[in-house]
């Protein structure tokens, strides 16, 4: 929060200890205890009046209103006076001291109440959204099940270490991170990832804390701390992003420290009118209003505070927002580039037809392709692998980079790559038609003499149509980026509406097409933040998307979509563009306040506490505004999508 903005003086506590020490409900916020304490004070003070009590009755109530309200700001003002820091406590401080100074203590006292509560509701506000991300932490169970020497045994998560065995059952919350070792299961991700549809979970696979336990009991390794968890790294990388700041809220950070030493220059100059007018003490009370109407504490706060409540709201169904730069740089965003495979497709790949020529079979065709790929980690050897159980015992097998791989079979020599390393010859009609109907064709050579091709298709997400709907109604332009071949690409950007394709890329033609892309209008890319890691650092926003569990995407991006449904990238897109529509008219709001307070207060039209308790409101509203960016709704994302048709390439 900016220095003009906040009277507060405390270093920030965070983790446990903010958690531990931040008020739940409002009426816990200190300021607004010593406010409450101060009305009664006040109210007292001002029934007493109307009563006729004599001023010695009268006079103590309003001095003791205004100590109790002043010590929520005043301490904390001169600590940051004797630190050479000059900020909105600074300004309240000198009007309610000049008040007392002119015997207005019931002036003072107002200033000093009113001034306190709106800082309790400041301090209130961005606890409950700093609380509300947090909330993550508490789907962590309190207890967790392990077997440790054959036996079950409960204990608090905090003692789980790598290497237990956790015993999940149907319906429990898994306490930490793990590998699942026995047991099949469905597994309800949606707190985490913000989506609805349970994800099946089987030996090998990876759970995170805070997920449900559906249908069976698990064994699970423990392979994460409850402090290192994945859940606990979102919301500490969160709590710890949120400090960075956009243009939006520099802006009114510089305009809110600039405004307050230039606001007390405008007050010494009218206090010196005035005794050049001869009237000192009417001129010296109109410069005290000045003071408080200038007061930028509503155009300092109403950025925060929207950021805090928007981060938040973003991270409960599953998109983590890297701080108020992002956020707002996100809502500018008019062009998106996304990566083809596993953005827009499934990222598992499958064979799906095989061609051969005269006097070799299928069968043969898919042995040597597989004796090929046996030792690769590619995920077209992973769909062919998949394929066939018959294997050709190739040697010497050997990685050309970029085109495809070599070996030996009983004296022969054999190649398996892209088409244009290998020349397609008599299976030219098949490979074209394999990569007009979306797949990727892989050819095989025994001998110099190609004998084969196999089509592997990534099918494309069945929301991917939708989501490329909705987002060129919301007015966003989107193209395609990906290294697979020109007639492949167009077949699937067709298939999933997208008219800009950008093919055969390699990661740093990716990185140079988003150079292009941005100076025609502000973009985005969304990849897998690793293989797209150039494109993304050059984007003006990177996203990953599927990005639960995985380090470097979430602590490299910009943007991270914990799931895997594409439908979260409008609604992050929209919820942006709302936030930032909320930033821009806090600021516009603060300034006008400003603007018109000023001379209505120079002329002495409002006195000091009318001026203050519209400021006060006014930031009320301000904050209540910010608030409204904490609401998103998880309907909206999951708008139904069908699945795009490819015809099929056999």
């Amino acid at each position: 929060m900016s220095d003009a903005c906040c009277s507060h003086d405390e270093e920030p506590r965070s983790g446990a200890e903010a958690a531990e020490h931040e008020p739940v409900k409002f009426w816990q916020v200190t300021e607004v205890r010593f406010a409450l304490t101060a009305g009664v004070l006040l109210l007292a003070g001002w029934v007493a009046g109307l009563a006729g009590a004599p001023s010695w009755l009268v006079l103590p109530l309003e001095i003791a209103a205004l100590l109790v309200a002043a010590w929520t700001f005043v301490p904390s003002t001169l600590k940051r006076l004797a630190k050479g820091k000059i900020g909105v406590g600074t300004l309240m401080t000198l009007a309610a001291a000049g008040a007392v100074a002119l015997g207005q203590f019931e002036e003072a006292a107002m200033l000093a109440f009113l001034y306190s509560i709106s800082e309790g509701l400041e301090e209130y506000s961005l606890t409950k959204t700093r609380r509300g991300l947090r909330a993550l932490l508490d789907l962590v169970p309190a207890e967790a099940t392990v077997l440790r020497n054959g036996t079950e045994t409960t204990v608090a998560p905090a003692q789980l270490v790598p290497g237990d065995r956790m015993v999940v059952r149907p319906g429990e919350r898994l306490a930490t991170d793990g590998r699942i070792i026995t047991g099949r299961t469905s597994l309800d991700t949606s707190a985490l990832t913000g989506e609805s549809v349970p994800v099946e979970a089987g030996p090998g696979s990876d759970v995170y804390a805070g997920s449900i336990n559906g249908t069976g009991p698990l064994e699970v390794e423990v392979t994460s701390t409850s402090e290192e968890n994945s859940l606990a790294r979102i919301v500490h990388i969160v709590e710890a992003e949120q400090s960075r700041k956009g243009p939006g809220q520099r802006l009114a950070d510089a305009i809110a420290s600039r405004l307050v030493p230039g606001i007390l220059i405008v007050a010494a100059l009218i206090t010196a009118f005035g005794f050049l007018a001869g009237e000192p003490l009417l001129w010296f009370e109109r410069a005290l209003v000045v003071l408080v109407a200038a007061s930028p504490c509503a155009l300092a706060i109403s950025v925060p505070v929207t950021v805090v409540a928007s981060v938040g709201a973003a991270s409960r169904i599953g998109v983590l927002i890297k701080g108020g730069g992002a956020l707002e740089t996100l809502g500018k965003i008019r062009t998106i580039a996304l990566d083809k495979t596993g953005t827009l497709t499934r990222n598992q790949p499958a064979v799906v037809d095989v061609a051969s020529v005269d006097g070799v079979s299928r069968e043969r065709v898919l042995a040597l392709a597989a004796g090929l790929e046996a030792r690769s980690e590619h995920p077209l050897a992973r769909a062919i692998l998949a394929a066939t159980d018959d294997r050709a015992v190739v040697t010497d097998v050997d990685t050309v980079p970029g085109a495809g791989l070599e070996g030996s079979l009983d004296g022969k020599r054999l190649r398996l790559g892209r088409p244009g390393w290998i020349a397609p010859g008599p299976l030219a009609a098949e490979v074209e038609r394999m990569q007009q109907a979306g797949a990727t064709a892989v050819l095989i050579e025994e001998d110099a003499r190609v004998i084969g091709a196999v089509a592997v298709r990534d099918e494309l997400r069945p929301e991917v149509r939708g989501v490329i709907a909705r987002l060129a109604k919301s007015g966003y332009t989107t193209a395609m980026l990906t290294g697979d071949n020109t007639i492949t690409a167009n077949a699937l950007a067709k298939a999933a509406g997208i008219s800009e394709v950008h093919a055969d890329l390699r990661p740093e033609d990716k990185a140079e097409i988003i150079r292009t892309l941005k100076a025609r209008q502000p973009t985005a890319m969304v990849g897998d933040g690793v293989n797209d890691a150039p494109a993304l650092a050059t984007a003006d926003t990177g996203i990953a998307m599927g990005a639960m569990g995985t380090d470097v995407a979430i602590e490299t991006a910009d943007i991270a979509l914990m799931g895997e449904d594409l439908n979260h990238l409008p609604q992050v897109l929209d919820h942006a563009r709302r936030t930032r529509g909320i930033m821009l008219q806090n600021v516009c709001l603060s300034l006008l306040l400003i603007a018109v307070l000023i001379p209505l207060a120079l002329f002495g039209v409002l006195g000091l506490a009318a001026v203050v308790l519209v400021h006060e409101l006014a930031e009320i509203v301000v904050i209540a505004n910010g608030v409204r960016a904490g609401r998103i709704s998880r309907k909206s994302a999951f708008a139904p999508a069908k699945a795009p048709v490819l015809e099929p390439a056999a």
